[in-house]
């Protein structure tokens, strides 16, 4: 009888602890919220057409700051890539199971029309294992099943900041007929395995060892470009049977500009109406000019993506009879559009957004996310030959600007001798700039009233224009607010309006100030600094050595004129001195001057540059640029004494 209650007891032991948070090196929990023990990706290609991507992740959640993003999962899928399986597990500090991810804790929903803007077969799988006590442990586990070999998966086990790295793995398996393309991105030395052949299958390996928590530092590129990741791409593809190559820019575009063949034919009557315009407007770009203003005027924009749509554009002639189309659409009508008018342009693709990295040039691979029209004058012997890029999302954009959104930065032309990596509109601080004149009447008690008129073009205005057209007056006045570096003060009123420019788009703010401390009293004086709104800050210290490289921000050209009407019975006692920097960073210069009526006015003009390439500065020059800042916040804060003359 003893040895079956024994073979019980046995069935009966508690497993043993699995991630005990106790088992972490302490350097890891240094400035970390959260702690990968394992990352491990495997990846097998099937055929040209389908691969399956199975996921071991396992993150110990040191506190509440890292719960929100590591205690729970999100995993996207479409109608080319199912998920075979989602499951999970947490445990407690000590390593001890708590719950078991059930099938009903799965959640499953859907990124649908937002009301007419958005067509997707998007969807997300989520589970939630989040816990009110920390340190807890995380334990998931899925699958996809992916018929889209266009993208392969990448891996980045560490891409955030206060987030720490135990170990991680990357396998992947494919035949041999079917090689990897691949791009190591800052491994350490020995990640990588030697690839091993066996059957007809080849396997690639990669091991990431233990790697402490990043710190963002200031004016670092973001934490993606400074982390190990390994890129991954094939050599040949297939989606819903449509092959392609990644052998080469040239040979991705060509698949993307086959996709796209016979579908930008129009309807007779308005191509007839287009070639209109040969007459009418016999110079090249003002008849793109009117092509666009059509555009604008009768389209709008609506995201699709389904299935291969989210390549394959839709026919002209659907754009002409529903009156909207997404990116490729739009663009691709536009494009027959032009060529109507007797203008050939290109559909090109772009990786849109103010913070989007700009393509890795090297590992050819779909790197897009939008698409836009190209226009290059220079191919019709115009004088002076040059380009003209549209975005053709939108209904409010100026002609021939692209902005933060997709200017400087590299496009893929699709042409049909394929694709071209070419260069889009790039903004200096010409295109970037700010003028503005604020007029400050003071009071005695250091309070003021302020009117402000703002000229923004280029770059500078890219927000501020989407404020003014989407023309809600709280949204502006919340953004307006939030970018005054003030304490105490009050927005009187506040208008947008576009700026007129021949060559850049621009936003006229106009502004009324009222100011409850701008200067401050001494006995009979009075100090404040002239310099209200225009200030630069400066940079924080650097604490032990820098390790991220040194990512300026855009360069752009700021101008303020300050005039400051004095109290009556004051007078100014002392000016600042006035100030000029040159370096490699930028210029800056400022003086204070009496006019004759015995206003100050003050006038300062910084223009900062990013030096060479434009590309981040190594992590040494953080040094040289943090004293050319506080320069500049030395000399924005300087100020005047102004003194009572009736006392």
């Amino acid at each position: 009888m003893l040895l079956p209650v024994f073979a019980s007891l046995v069935l009966l032991a508690p497993p043993a602890p699995k991630y005990p948070a106790d088992a972490i090196a302490p350097a890891l929990r240094e400035n970390a919220h959260a702690v990968v023990r394992a990352y491990d990706k495997v990846v097998v290609v099937k055929s040209a057409g389908q691969l399956v991507e199975t996921v071991h992740k396992v993150v110990t959640v040191l506190d509440e700051a890292g719960s929100d993003d590591y205690g729970l999962l999100t995993v996207p899928y479409d109608v080319l890539n199912h998920i075979s399986y989602l499951r999970g597990a947490v445990y407690n500090a000590q390593g001890q199971l708590l719950h078991q991810l059930r099938p009903a804790e799965v959640h499953d929903q859907g990124l649908g029309s937002d009301g007419g803007s958005l067509m997707t077969d998007n969807r997300v799988r989520y589970a939630d294992l989040r816990q009110p006590a920390t340190p807890y442990t995380v334990e998931f586990d899925y699958e996809i099943v992916s018929e889209n070999t266009l993208f392969y998966p990448d891996w980045q086990p560490q891409h955030a900041e206060n987030l720490a790295l135990e170990g991680a793995t990357l396998q992947v398996t494919t035949p041999t007929a079917l090689p990897l393309r691949y791009q190591e991105l800052l491994l350490p030395a020995g990640a990588a395995s030697a690839p091993v052949v066996a059957n007809n299958q080849t396997t690639y390996r990669w091991q990431l060892p233990a790697h402490p928590a990043v710190d963002d530092e200031p004016l670092a590129p973001s934490l993606e470009e400074q982390l190990p990741a390994v890129h991954l791409a094939p050599a040949t593809f297939e989606v819903q049977g449509h092959a392609g190559s990644l052998a080469s820019w040239q040979s991705l575009g060509q698949w993307v500009y086959a996709l796209g063949q016979g579908r930008d034919v129009l309807p007779p009557a308005l191509t007839a109406k287009m070639a209109q315009l040969i007459t009418v407007a016999p110079d090249p770009r003002e008849r793109a000019r009117k092509v666009y203003e059509f555009l604008q005027g009768s389209t709008r924009y609506v995201s699709v993506q389904l299935g291969l749509g989210g390549w394959q554009t839709a026919p002209a002639s659907a754009v002409v009879s529903g009156g909207y189309g997404d990116c490729k659409a739009l663009s691709n009508y536009t494009c027959a559009l032009l060529k109507a008018a007797g203008l050939p342009a290109y559909v090109a693709l772009v990786g849109a957004g103010a913070d989007h990295a700009d393509v890795r040039a090297s590992f050819p691979s779909s790197q897009f996310n939008h698409a836009i029209l190209c226009m290059p004058l220079a191919a019709y012997g115009t004088v002076p030959a040059d380009t003209v890029w549209l975005e053709c999302t939108s209904q409010t954009e100026a002609f021939g600007y692209m902005g933060s959104f997709t200017g400087n930065r590299h496009a893929l032309l699709l042409t049909p001798e394929g694709g071209r990596l070419v260069a889009t509109p790039r903004y200096g601080a010409q295109a970037n700039r700010q003028q503005r004149r604020t007029d400050l009447w003071l009071t005695a008690d250091g309070g003021a009233k302020a009117t402000v008129r703002t000229r923004r073009l280029g770059l500078a205005q890219d927000r501020y224009a989407q404020l003014l057209h989407d023309g809600d007056p709280e949204e502006q006045k919340k953004y307006v607010s939030n970018r005054l570096r003030l304490s105490h003060f009050t927005i009187t009123s506040l208008r947008l309006a576009a700026a007129p420019s021949a060559t850049l788009p621009g936003v006229v703010e106009t502004m009324g100030l009222e100011l409850a401390s701008v200067g401050t009293a001494a006995g009979q004086r009075m100090l404040l600094a002239p310099n209200v709104l225009g200030r630069l800050g400066a940079l924080p210290p650097q604490v032990g050595p820098r390790q991220a490289p040194l990512a300026l921000p855009a360069p752009g050209l700021y101008q303020d004129t300050v005039r400051l009407h004095l109290p009556t019975g004051f007078k100014a006692e002392n000016l600042p001195q006035p100030t000029q920097l040159t370096t490699a960073y930028g210029t800056y210069s400022s003086t204070c001057t009496t006019l004759p009526d015995g206003t100050l006015q003050y006038v300062r003009q910084l223009e900062t540059r990013r030096p060479g390439s434009g590309a981040p500065l190594p992590a040494t020059k953080y040094t040289e640029y943090q004293d050319f800042r506080r320069k500049v916040s030395q000399a924005d804060n300087a100020q005047v004494v102004l003194v009572k003359t009736d006392a």
